[in-house]
């Protein structure tokens, strides 16, 4: 290599030292000016965060104090109003105070009073004592000498007088004796049929659900003797279907177009009764179309069954109630006693005992409970034994009801005796609904037969020619033969018919007796 290239390559490499050199030193003056930079940036930041920082403690400082003064205006509005009760409070005491004195002092003015007038009427009472032991001195002198005349009068002496006296008391005491012999004979018979009475009753409430109507039968009209035809069907498999299905017997031929439906049950009745009405707007009947109406008739009617007990639940504010509860409260609404729907009734009171409690500071929630569940026997099979409220007790205990609602149902009618404050309310709400104008409504026949009963007892005695009740067996009117009836016997005659009256009508209520003796005498003039 000669001299010449040898210089070129050693500029050449002496150049590229140089400008790395200028380069590596152009890196590091820029990059102390990005430091430079990033500094000035950083202390602008700094400087900003600082005027922030300080501006926020400012403002919170001023809101403390803001708060401070606000706090303290609140407490000082708080502590006049709290002055301002405790004066209100001590000037009502002082007002109560005042008049707590001024009726102490009333009552011990009518204390002094009462003192007073007892001590007078003690005065008087004593005087009474002295005058009383006078008049018995005088009256054991008159009666002596009354009776020394009489013994000059009658011609008697006191032995024989006391043995007439004694042989009259004999027949007293005779005629009385037959008399009592007579109305416990009368009263025996009385209890033994009622007695007979409430077992059959029993029995039939028990086995047959209890009815309140004396009726066992609903009825539906049929239109004309086509639709007759259908429901019986052929060789009465129609009929005997509809039995089957719905548990009721039907009877066609009785009335014209009118089938009756009989059954102690008054739910099966009903259902029998929709699903005929059903099957006829149908026009379609035969077995399996029986048994589809009336499973339907069921679904529908069991569950406007439920939904109504769930109803009278809500209405009163009830929870926790069992569904099978609800079920059979529902069921009351085909139920009836006396004149009452069930259902109606034990929701009233429901209501009843509820106000009632709320009035005497008790549980109106317990009340309510017990008062509408108080009738829920009637619903409940023969399986359960012994009257519904019995009955409806142990049904409600057997599915987890509270001891208290149980023991108040089975003593709202007076069958157990009330113990609790619970039992009392819903004894007392039940005896106001069945005390209500209405609730007890007799029947026409009974109230006819009582009419009867009393005029058969005054026609019953000799000498009464006619005897008419009036104003609804309040009074019997007893018309007497003068001819054979003396004034004397017919005041004799007016007890006997008044004590037979006691003794056999069981009426609940006084009865007056009048018996009208009259003395006509008629001359013709000719």
């Amino acid at each position: 290599m000669d001299q010449g290239a040898l210089i070129g390559i050693i500029s050449l490499v002496l150049g590229l030292i140089g400008g790395v050199a200028i380069l590596q030193v152009y890196r590091l003056l820029q990059y102390k000016k990005n430091i430079n930079s990033a500094k000035k940036d950083a202390d602008k930041i700094v400087s900003r965060a600082k005027s922030k920082a300080s501006k926020i403690e400012r403002d919170a400082d001023e809101r403390a104090k803001d708060f401070e003064k606000k706090a303290k205006k609140n407490a000082e509005n708080e502590s006049r109003k709290q002055k301002q009760r405790l004066s209100q409070q001590e000037q009502d005491l002082k007002r109560q105070e005042t008049q707590l004195q001024e009726a102490a002092k009333s009552k011990e003015s009518e204390l002094d009073e009462a003192m007073s007038d007892f001590k007078e009427k003690e005065e008087r009472l004593d005087i009474a004592k002295d005058r009383i032991k006078s008049l018995d001195k005088e009256a054991a002198t008159r009666i002596e000498e009354l009776k020394n005349k009489l013994e000059k009068v009658a011609n008697l002496t006191e032995e024989q007088a006391k043995a007439e006296l004694k042989q009259a008391f004999e027949d007293e005491v005779r005629k009385n004796c037959e008399e009592d012999i007579q109305r416990i004979e009368s009263e025996a018979e009385s209890n033994a049929k009622d007695k007979a009475r409430r077992v059959l009753v029993t029995a039939i409430s028990r086995f047959a659900s209890e009815v309140a109507t004396e009726r066992t039968t609903s009825q539906i009209g049929i239109a004309g003797e086509e639709m007759k035809g259908k429901i019986i069907g052929r060789e009465g498999r129609n009929i005997r279907a509809l039995e089957a299905a719905t548990g009721v017997d039907l009877i066609i031929d009785e009335t014209p177009d009118t089938v009756v439906i009989s059954c102690f049950d008054p739910v099966r009745r009903e259902v029998a009764k929709e699903a005929i009405d059903r099957l006829m707007r149908d026009g379609r009947v035969h077995p399996s179309r029986i048994e589809e109406v009336v499973a339907k008739v069921k679904t529908d009617i069991y569950g406007t069954i439920k939904a109504d007990g769930e109803k009278a639940c809500v209405d009163l504010g009830l929870s926790g109630v069992h569904p099978n509860v609800m079920q059979m409260l529902g069921g009351l609404k085909y139920r009836r006693s006396h004149m009452q729907n069930i259902y109606k009734q034990s929701i009233e009171v429901g209501y009843i005992a509820g106000l009632l409690s709320s009035e005497i500071n008790s549980s109106v929630k317990w009340a309510r409970r017990a008062g509408l569940l108080h009738a829920i026997g009637f619903s409940v099979d023969h399986t359960f034994e012994g009257s519904y409220a019995k009955v409806g007790s142990e049904f409600l205990k057997k599915h987890g009801e509270n001891d208290r609602v149980c023991n108040a149902v089975a003593a709202h009618n007076g069958e157990r005796e009330a113990k609790s404050v619970i039992d009392h309310v819903v004894q007392a709400a039940y005896n106001l609904t069945m005390a209500r104008p209405g609730a007890k409504r007799k029947m026409m026949e009974s109230y006819i037969k009582r009419l009867e009963d009393l005029e058969s007892i005054g026609n019953s005695f000799d000498g009464v020619s006619r005897t008419f009740a009036l104003q609804a067996g309040k009074e019997i009117r007893v018309l007497v033969d003068s001819g054979k009836i003396t004034e004397d016997q017919s005041e004799m005659l007016v007890r006997d018919i008044a004590r037979k009256i006691e003794r056999e009508v069981h009426y609940g209520r006084q009865i007056k007796v009048s018996v009208v003796r009259e003395t006509r005498i008629v001359e013709h003039a000719r």
